[in-house]
């Protein structure tokens, strides 16, 4: 699966995923084959950071 490009998308679908699908982040970019760093880092660039201990991108 591609997820989307628009950053604030991406946000919200990784979020979605996330809460819905995933324990961990690192379980969500291990099932769908996708960079945890490069993921993080879009997402930083907008203001965001992953959380593990709420498990989700705030």
């Amino acid at each position: 699966m591609e997820l989307p490009k628009d950053p604030m998308m991406l946000f919200s679908t990784v979020n979605m995923y996330l809460r819905d699908r995933y324990e961990s982040l690192d379980e969500l970019c291990a099932d769908l084959d996708i960079d945890r760093t490069e993921l993080e880092n879009t997402l930083k660039a907008i203001g965001f950071e992953y959380s593990a201990e709420n498990n989700k991108f705030w």
